[in-house]
């Protein structure tokens, strides 16, 4: 289908004009499982999640114990960058590809893809082959975080999908946090090889129970032959890496305004510009235009693309922030950020309560609001300060952002109908990647900014400049001076400071997008219908 202007699946009422769809067939495969008949397709979609969002983090507190087997120090930042490169621009190839072949085929294909790749890891001869390998996991972990997520959305009806997301969201926060711990144990007291290794149980229980379990329900055939937008999966895939790639590595790799970093970003314009060409001129394009036409998915899109942004600063900065300003251990340090999982899913599976009252939007935008001020209430924390501080503003932060993430994800879904759904559960959450890659490289220009400038008038010479080296150097306290290692705390201190206002920043876009573009009232489709029901 086309959308026009105000969105393709209706508008809302007294803010949007437009009249309904034509009517097509779709499945909803919430009702072709009983709740006993859910729960080990349920297990499946949550060890997969597990599968890919522990996989994020696990190999990072290994690399010492991989540089010194495999070597290439030089590189290993792509043992990470690799892998998420190839998750964010597969998503919307496969959503796609679920919305027209099914779910469960790309689901078995991901689970496949990643477990191979996972027994390639764990085979890796130098550090050249395991980043290709890693390449390798992320093409299936792509199939993973987007199919799961469409999967929960067809299994479950309207009133019933904050519990399945609270459940994934648990198993995304649990997994992401305890990956580190993971990939160090077993670093430490088995190989690094056996980090990719335990995959493999994991990922054979949860493939036996799709292949088992998991029958959709049969949809109508039009007769018409299915067409793959292939030119257009190319042109998504080479815009992506490009783009993606001048994020992640500049300012890391190469200066930002060196030829590597200005030369990357150009070529991804000119991609981009011909992708928008393929794709109009696609019979059945890969990113269909409606995606950004409907004013409730290209809101939420952008809404989301902010809180990947803003997700930056407690991710990647507050783990800093703890043990280079509080003083703590890594292991407190990750306790500090943790917390934040407690009250996400809690926020999440009971947001229903709120946007049944008072609708999707405004839920959001009360959350996103509580964020803002959370946000801004960090750099007022007393130097240098407790743990229990910024660990109660992650526990509110993951409260906040469990109200404002699932009403949107879940509306969005209600918006469409079967054949639409992948495409646009893919969108989503690659625009919330690409915001993710977008904060670390602007938050880590700006932190690095500010470390520069506080160190210019350090009481002594010789010190670090950017924010890993001054990290380093707090790790060995005897070699400063106690002035010295003030001033480098300070210093932290103030860069992660600029950070959260910069996060707040995000946050306040998020809010804007939310009021001045999503309709007051989400267009949401009944059960297996393509008619909007405006309520």
């Amino acid at each position: 289908m086309t959308g026009t202007g105000g969105g393709g699946a209706g508008t809302g009422v007294g803010t949007d004009k437009g009249g309904p769809q034509s009517p097509r067939p779709e499945t909803s495969g919430a009702g072709a499982f009983t709740p006993r008949g859910r729960r080990p397709v349920v297990a499946a979609l949550m060890l997969g999640m597990a599968l890919a969002a522990i996989d994020g983090t696990i190999v990072s507190t290994a690399v010492p114990q991989i540089v010194g087997d495999l070597g290439g120090f030089a590189v290993f930042s792509w043992l990470f960058s690799g892998y998420l490169l190839a998750v964010t621009v597969t998503l919307p190839v496969y959503g796609k590809l679920s919305d027209t072949f099914g779910r469960k085929p790309v689901l078995v294909a991901g689970i496949i893809v990643f477990l191979v790749g996972s027994v390639l890891c764990a085979l890796a001869w130098n550090m050249a082959a395991l980043i290709a390998f890693r390449v390798i996991q992320g093409l299936g972990g792509g199939a993973l975080q987007g199919t799961v997520q469409t999967v929960a959305a067809d299994l479950y009806p309207l009133r019933e999908r904050p519990r399945i997301q609270a459940r994934l969201s648990t198993v995304w926060a649990t997994s992401a946090v305890a990956g580190p711990a993971v990939g160090g144990l077993l670093a430490a007291y088995a190989d690094w090889r056996w980090i990719f290794l335990i995959n493999l149980p994991v990922g054979a229980v949860a493939l036996w129970l799709v292949v088992r379990h998991f029958h959709e329900p049969a949809r109508p055939r039009t007769g018409a032959r299915l067409r793959i937008d292939w030119a257009g999966a190319l042109a998504v895939f080479a815009t992506g890496v490009l783009m993606l790639t001048a994020l992640v590595q500049g300012g890391v790799a190469w200066p930002w305004l060196s030829a590597p970093s200005l030369g990357l970003l150009a070529a991804s314009a000119a991609l981009a510009a011909l992708t928008v060409v393929i794709e109009r001129r696609a019979a059945d394009p890969i990113i269909p235009g409606w995606v950004w036409k409907r004013r409730t998915i290209a809101s939420v899109n952008l809404a989301l693309g902010a809180m990947g942004l803003l997700m930056v600063a407690p991710t990647v900065f507050l783990p800093t922030y703890a043990q280079s300003v509080l003083g703590l251990g890594p292991i407190a340090a990750g306790f500090v950020l943790s917390v934040m999982t407690l009250s996400w899913p809690v926020s999440a599976a009971l947001s229903n309560r709120v946007y049944n009252r008072i609708g999707f939007r405004l839920t959001a935008v009360i959350g996103m609001s509580a964020t803002l001020l959370i946000l801004l209430a960090f750099p007022l924390l007393p130097y240098p300060g407790s743990a229990w501080q910024p660990a109660l503003i992650m526990l509110l932060l993951g409260a906040a952002l469990g109200l404002f993430q699932l009403p949107l994800i879940v509306g969005v879904q209600s918006t469409v109908g079967w054949s639409e759904r992948g495409t646009t559960t893919a969108s989503v959450l690659f625009c919330r990647q690409v915001g993710q890659s977008l904060g670390a490289a602007l938050f880590g220009a700006v932190a690095n900014g500010v470390l520069a400038s506080r160190l210019a008038d350090a009481p002594v010479p010789g010190l670090p400049g950017d924010l890993d080296a001054v990290a380093h150097a707090l790790d060995d306290p005897g070699s400063l001076s106690a002035a010295a290692t003030d001033h480098l705390r300070r210093a932290v201190d103030a860069a992660v400071d600029y950070v959260y206002l910069g996060a707040a920043g995000a946050a306040a876009l998020a809010l804007l997008v939310l009021v001045f573009m999503a309709p007051r009232r989400f267009p949401v489709l009944e059960e297996g219908s393509e008619s909007p029901d405006r309520t």
